[in-house]
């Protein structure tokens, strides 16, 4: 039978996510492609009237063990791939990166489709809230799983 990818980090993280540190782990001598996704916050939304100057992630007690559990579906379908994902909470700046998620195989095809796999399966799934604070003071919540 063949083997399932591998998760090897699903993190929340109230701190600045290491892109680099996804690589990192990811990689191994059988690996020849690694995919990434760099989720960052951006200045404006379809959800805001307004300039969005940050964004406040709160997750639900349980959103580690929920991110990890969406993790390891999504790398039982992906027969090799090594997986890595991280999510931010708490205050967030224009510009700074909300998710970070890499998948290493040995080749290209595997690790996009796994990469992308695994970034819409946090989107639609992982419990955590986002609040947009807008330049004006008000704020919008954006829907959550």
């Amino acid at each position: 039978m063949a083997e399932p990818g591998l998760v090897v980090l699903a993190e929340l993280r109230d701190e600045a996510l290491d892109v680099g540190a996804h690589l990192d782990v990811v990689l191994t001598s059988a690996v020849g492609a690694v995919a990434s996704f760099v989720g960052t916050v951006r200045d404006h939304s379809p959800d805001a009237a307004g300039e969005v100057v940050e964004l406040e992630y709160s997750a639900h007690p349980d959103a580690t063990s929920a991110l990890t559990a969406i993790a390891h579906r999504v790398a039982e379908r992906f027969e090799g791939v090594r997986l890595a994902v991280s999510h931010r909470t708490g205050t967030l700046r224009v510009g700074d990166v909300a998710i970070v998620v890499a998948a290493a195989d040995a080749h290209r095809d595997m690790a996009f489709e796994a990469c992308r796999a695994l970034v819409e399966a946090v989107k639609a799934e992982l419990p955590v809230w986002k609040k947009q604070v807008l330049a004006d003071g008000s704020h919008t919540w954006v829907g959550s799983a």
